[in-house]
């Protein structure tokens, strides 16, 4: 094995002066905005001809350098990329930032089950994984005619269940790829057992049958569920040898590896498709506020003041109805990742019931800060928040959060006077590298 390693290893470096020529394809902006270890992780994927795992942690720009590859390989285009629904519309907009010569015309969203008309024509397909289901067919039939030859599979611990439908339909689309990118940043390096189909997809037998791998990395023996015996393979064993296996098709850096390197923060906007309902209740305020500002003149000012605060308190309150379904599936999405703690900040009670709705459809634990906790129970959920490692999600009212110095509480474990938004600020300096704008 050592052996093999160190040929691997002289193959590399033969090749890395030809990486530096793909580099330089990149459209100029995408090529300066690359961070060293975003061109590291480019250099990988194109060392191993477009096929391989980048599982960098959340934050560290794994759809940059995604795209970056998904570029090289334009020629072979037409471009599959696989997110979770709530990541539709952040992977057009990052498309579009990114490759400038990309039109709207060439970019397809699929927006139901029977949305298949434009797969054939457009260069690049976006679908979400909700669509992936038993009574698909449709669907899936005129995806496997289409005969992608690159494919992109953001968020590809999705596929980590053998047994689930998605995981089932990809798999061979991954596979008959020419080039295919998995995107994780949980790639469950102690539960080998969700590996095995994201391997699979992308090397298959590489890592021997699903017995095979079962037996050799998951510790999988017979045990007795009542009086049925079932193979149990939720173990693991020969980990060594495993990640040294998964270092030649994946590549995973921690924040704490490339500190240096980030900006002080990224900010992340979120798009989504508006409600029906939502959008016609939105469109009635709009036109509210329109008929109010042409007939407000400086002589009626003062008079229309209260109806012009009203109104705009109106449409705050509806803007954060419109994206609590949105918001939802966001933190859903984050709460995939079983190792990620994170806090939530709104405003709303609409919307701080929407992001308390979402932890609890996930089953995960949580605490909650708002107007109604006592401020003697707010620092014992602030400690809880710290210390329990299965307290993985925070809903905090920026309002109630700001007056008790909560965060500086969560952020530093001692109180300070610093205002709301100055904190947020400093720590987000400090600690955050993304932040989330709704």
């Amino acid at each position: 094995m050592a052996s093999a390693l160190q040929n691997t290893a002289t193959l590399d470096d033969s090749r890395s002066e030809n990486v530096d020529a793909k580099l330089s394809f990149l459209p100029e902006r995408l090529r300066k905005k690359l961070l060293p270890f975003q061109e590291k992780g480019i250099t990988f994927a194109l060392q191993r001809s477009g096929r391989c795992m980048i599982a960098d942690e959340m934050g560290l720009g794994k759809t940059i350098q995604a795209i970056a590859i998904s570029y090289y390989y334009k020629n072979e285009w037409p471009l599959l990329i696989v997110v979770p629904s709530s990541l539709r519309y952040p992977w057009v907009d990052e498309m579009e930032k990114w490759i400038p010569e990309l039109s709207p015309d060439d970019i397809s969203i699929i927006q139901n089950k029977t949305d298949t008309g434009r797969i054939s024509t457009s260069k690049v397909t976006i679908l979400g994984y909700g669509l992936l289901t038993s009574d698909a067919q449709t669907l899936v039939d005129t995806l496997y005619r289409q005969n992608f030859k690159v494919v992109v599979i953001d968020e590809s611990h999705y596929m980590k269940s053998r047994n689930a439908t998605r995981s089932k339909i990809l798999l061979p689309i991954v596979q008959k790829a020419v080039r295919a990118i998995l995107l994780t940043g949980t790639p469950a390096l102690g539960r080998p057992e969700e590996l095995f189909m994201q391997i699979e997809a992308l090397f298959p037998r590489r890592f021997g049958t699903w017995n095979e791998y079962a037996k050799k990395y998951c510790n999988a023996r017979v045990r007795f569920f009542g009086k049925r015996p079932q193979w149990d393979c939720r173990g693991a064993s020969n980990l060594e040898e495993l990640h040294q296996l998964l270092s030649e098709i994946m590549i995973r850096r921690l924040k704490n590896d490339v500190l240096t390197q980030l900006p002080p923060k990224v900010r992340q906007r979120i798009s989504f498709d508006l409600p029906q309902a939502a959008a016609k209740n939105l469109n009635t305020t709009f036109a509210e506020w329109e008929k109010l500002m042409r007939n407000l003149n400086s002589d009626s000012a003062k008079s229309h003041f209260s109806e012009v605060m009203n109104l705009i308190t109106r449409m705050y309150k509806e803007t954060a109805i419109a994206k609590a379904g949105a918001v939802k599936d966001y933190i859903k999405m984050m709460l995939e990742n079983d190792k990620l703690k994170f806090l939530v900040f709104a405003h709303h009670l609409s919307m701080l019931q929407a992001c308390t709705e979402a932890v609890i459809e996930k089953k995960v634990r949580y605490i909650r800060i708002d107007g109604s906790v006592p401020s003697a129970e707010r620092i014992h959920l602030v400690n809880q928040f710290q210390k329990d490692p299965d307290t993985r999600v925070a809903v905090l009212s920026i309002q109630a959060a700001g007056q008790t110095r909560i965060l500086s509480n969560i952020f530093t474990n001692h109180v300070n006077s610093l205002s709301l938004m100055k904190l947020l600020e400093q720590k987000q300096d400090q600690q955050q590298h993304l932040t989330l704008e709704y």
